[in-house]
């Protein structure tokens, strides 16, 4: 009985270009939930920051006259001197102790990078704005929040003044339009443009003008 030759196999040019075609498929349908769950990864990281933040704020308060560095002179400890957005960075500075680590003024969505110690801290080490005028009385008050904040009027020297019931909303940085704010009574917030215009309309007399220092 004559043998017969196994044939070889292997891939046709055919073949591969379905395996080819498969494969792009599957990074096409995968890529944006990877992208979707990193997004929400950073938003969630960016929220714990500010709730870190926010407890800091808090106990340095509980240490100083139930009142906010931004509160206190400079002379006691405080940063009640330092308004303009240039010295933004000195706000978390004078709560090193209660923040431990800079690590938690960076968003991950942000470009910018961590300070290697408080000493050497400044703007570019930080995400988050400060609201100069917060305070107990008004616990739905912006305390901080991320940098992406923008108002009615552009802001001068680095401080944006925000009116309730005026228009506020979110630049496409970090979060694109959309951002994370911590309040006053400690509690964090993550909300759209609706949203924080609301929790500006909130946020105590609708008379009045909160300055809010940028890290320009």
């Amino acid at each position: 009985m004559p043998s017969m030759k196994s044939k070889a196999c292997g891939f046709t040019l055919v073949m591969l270009l379905v395996v080819i075609a498969v494969i792009a498929l599957l990074a096409a349908m995968l890529l944006p939930a990877l992208a979707s769950a990193k997004k929400k990864a950073q938003r969630i990281s960016c929220v714990n920051n500010l709730k870190q933040a926010g407890l800091a704020f808090r106990i340095w308060e509980g240490d100083n006259g139930d009142k906010y560095p931004m509160a206190v002179s400079s002379s006691a400890g405080g940063t009640m001197e330092y308004f303009a957005g240039a010295d933004t960075f000195r706000h978390f500075q004078v709560m090193s102790n209660e923040l431990s680590t800079p690590k938690i003024l960076i968003c991950p969505a942000d470009t910018r990078t961590v300070a290697g110690s408080f000493v050497y801290l400044n703007n570019q080490n930080l995400s988050y704005f400060v609201g100069l005028d917060a305070a107990d009385a008004y616990p739905q008050m912006l305390l901080d929040g991320d940098r992406n904040i923008t108002g009615e009027d552009a802001p001068q020297y680095g401080i944006l003044k925000l009116v309730p019931g005026h228009p506020v909303s979110w630049t496409e940085t970090m979060h694109v339009n959309q951002g994370n704010v911590g309040l006053a009574d400690g509690s964090v917030q993550q909300l759209s443009n609706s949203g924080l215009h609301d929790a500006l309309q909130n946020s105590g007399d609708p008379t009045n003008t909160w300055r809010i220092a940028l890290p320009e």
